[in-house]
Formats: C-alpha cells, sequence, structure tokens
C-alpha cells in the first residue's frame, strides 16, 4: 500500500528549523511520506535529509514583499505537487493563506502548527496597518481549522479566548537521544578561567539581545557567545564595536542543530531576556530554554509569565527584574559564582519532562486522524 503524504511548509531556511525538521522526523515515524517547502532566508541551506526538500529561492530577504514572494511562489509549489490525498502541514501564519487555499482547490486536508501568535510579533507592534492585514488573515482562516497545535499554553489560551478554538499543545522541546555530531567549527579562544555565557536564536528585535551585549560592558571574566542569524545581526555587531567589546562578545553565525548540541554544553549560563513587546512574546516559551536544560546549563530568563514559571516551577536558573544592563551583569556575576552544581538535578529533571519524546507521543495522537495507508 501507499504510505500517505504529509507536505510541510515553512518560510525559515530549513538547515536551522529544528522544530520542523523534528516534527518531520516523527511523522516518518508514524507511517507518513514527508516532502517539505522551505526558503533561502539567510543563505542556503545544506539538504541531508531522508525526504524531498524544495527550497524557493525569495527576491527579497524581508518586509512585505518577502512575505508576499513567499506566498505567491509557495501557492504555486503547493498547486503543483499537491495530491488530493496529501495532508498540507502549514507552519505558521505566514504560510498558512497558500495552504489553506491549495487545500480547498485540491480538497485535501489541512493542518496549522502555529509557532508563535504572528498577529502579535514585536515587529507589528508600531505597524498598525501591517497587523491589520495579519489579523484578518488570521480571523478569516484560524476559525475554519479543524487540525491545530502550538508551543506553550498561554498561546493555547489566548486563541481560544480570540477564537473560541483550542489548539492542542506540542511544546519544542530536544530530544532525550539527539544525534551527536563531532564539532567542526571553530569558537572562539577563552583565557585560563574565564566563562561563557551562551544566546542561541534568530537575532531579531525584542529578544532582548541589545541588553545583553551592554551588560557585558559590568562582567568580567566572560564572553558572551551569540550563536545564529537574524535582521538584527549587523545592528548588533555595531553596537558591539560601538562599545568596544569584541574581545568579549563574539557572533558564532548559524550553526546546524547537531552541531548547536555539541556547542551549548560548552557554556556556563543560557540567556533568554525576551522583552514584553506584544502577545506573542509575553506568552512565549522559547525552545532555547530548553536546550540550555538538555545541555544542563541553568538559564537566566526574563520575567515574562511563561518563562518566568518554567524556570521557578523546575528550579533551572533565576529570572531577571527588568532589562537595565547593570542589572542583567549582577545576576550574571551571582549565577557565574554559583556555578551550575545548585542546578544539575532540578535540569536532569526538568529535561525528563521537557523532551521530544513526551511531544512526540501527542503528536501522533494528532496524526492518527488521517489515515496512513492509501
Amino acid at each position: 500500500m501507499k504510505k500517505r503524504k504529509i507536505i510541510t511548509s515553512v518560510i525559515n531556511n530549513y538547515q536551522g528549523d529544528q522544530r520542523v525538521q523534528k516534527v518531520c522526523n516523527s511523522l516518518m515515524k508514524f507511517g507518513f511520506d514527508v516532502e517539505v517547502v522551505a526558503t533561502n532566508l539567510r543563505g542556503n541551506p545544506e539538504l541531508k535529509f531522508p525526504y524531498p526538500v524544495h527550497v524557493l529561492s525569495l527576491s527579497a530577504q524581508s518586509g512585505m514583499k518577502m512575505y508576499l514572494n513567499f506566498n505567491w511562489k509557495l501557492f504555486r509549489k503547493l498547486l503543483k505537487i499537491t495530491n488530493k490525498e496529501d495532508v498540507l502541514l502549514a507552519n505558521d501564519l505566514d504560510a498558512l493563506l497558500p495552504n489553506y487555499l491549495v487545500s480547498k482547490i485540491k480538497g485535501c486536508e489541512l493542518v496549522f502548527d502555529s509557532h508563535e501568535i504572528f498577529s502579535e510579533v514585536p515587529t507589528l507592534y508600531n505597524r498598525p496597518f501591517r497587523k491589520k492585514i495579519w489579523k484578518a488573515l488570521e480571523g478569516f482562516i484560524v476559525p475554519k481549522i479543524k487540525v491545530f497545535y502550538t508551543v506553550s499554553e498561554g498561546y493555547a489560551d489566548w486563541f481560544e479566548k480570540t477564537y473560541k478554538i483550542r489548539p492542542e499543545v506540542i511544546m519544542n522541546v530536544p530530544m532525550v537521544q539527539p544525534i551527536k555530531e563531532e564539532l567542526n567549527l571553530s569558537l572562539p579562544e577563552l583565557k585560563p578561567g574565564e566563562k561563557v555565557l551562551i544566546y542561541q536564536g534568530v537575532l531579531n528585535f525584542s529578544r532582548g539581545i541589545d541588553k545583553m551585549i551592554e551588560a557585558m560592558q559590568f562582567v568580567e571574566n566572560a564572553q558572551l557567545w551569540i550563536v545564529g542569524v537574524g535582521p538584527k545581526k549587523s545592528e548588533f555587531e555595531a553596537l558591539t564595536s560601538e562599545l568596544n567589546l569584541e574581545d568579549t562578545v563574539k557572533f558564532i553565525g548559524q550553526v546546524s542543530p547537531s552541531q548547536l548540541k555539541s556547542i551549548t554544553p560548552r557554556a556556563d549560563l543560557g540567556l533568554s531576556l525576551e522583552e514584553d513587546f506584544g502577545i506573542s512574546y509575553r506568552y512565549a516559551l522559547p525552545n532555547k530554554i530548553f536546550d540550555y536544560t538538555h545541555a544542563g546549563i541553568p538559564v537566566l530568563g526574563t520575567n515574562l509569565p511563561e518563562i518566568k514559571n518554567t524556570i521557578e516551577k523546575f528550579g533551572i536558573g533565576k529570572t531577571i527584574q527588568n532589562h537595565t544592563p547593570q542589572h542583567i551583569a549582577e545576576l550574571i556575576h551571582e549565577m557565574l559564582e554559583e556555578g551550575k552544581s545548585p542546578y544539575v538535578e532540578n535540569l536532569k529533571k526538568a529535561a525528563e519532562v521537557f523532551n521530544w519524546e513526551n511531544e512526540e507521543q501527542k503528536l501522533e495522537k494528532i496524526y492518527s486522524s488521517f489515515k496512513v495507508q492509501i
């Protein structure tokens, strides 16, 4: 019997999208064939995957032109490769419209994975016209979706309150036994006794990255490793240069998820200092927190509800009270002086709860509603 195929699409560069890769690996375990449509956003991905990955070349790499270009090319690609028996999986609102239209044209089923509340992201904070467009699109399609999941209880609460539909929660957490890969890139040299702070993720507005950099003016005997790329990278590099912090703030660039798992455990402290610029960040539960947890490093997090509750409930770190550089530096010093040992057991216990193997069981129930064999 032929296997049913799930076609998943995402605007991201697929090389660094850990969540979509984990979902695709799980879908293959469940007995589905998988096909991916992604983009060349901020670089061409290495396509070493056991399933087809189509890369859409974007003529614009930011702004509304990028989204329009992506949606048009995604619509045409899906229209070409989708059959009636396939299942379409849209990752985030920016990929939802083409998936919705093609599902109607082809008569196939649609699944929505909302990694964030896209209409409430910080980049729309002072852009009411753009926000109105995304809100209208969200309000038109989301209430019609039958199979829908998201990454945190806070997000699920918001969707239920706003659209009277509650998505399932599939957290973006690491695997218990990740694929290990020998480190093949050079990391910054450390002086004897020098500590490492790490931020991993997209380099964008409202993630507290500028505050981390400014805090390094007041942190002694430590480096800040910033792992990732994003639209604000050059801005953060300029800030580092302006503050003469090139010796202590290091930009590692984008690395694959498997390489990242070799880098993160080398740090002494993981940072997740998101700011409250909109509902999407207010109720965010970033995967970096769980990556730090599995790597055995304590977390210094923001005081937003989902992040604060997770850190305090499991005793895996501390949370800041405000984003002033001096306050952040004070807590960094405090946690570096404590070291990892006060947190080791709590980190292990948290990793036993927050892992993909647990989330995969919930994901399997969701996809069991689809007939695997056709």
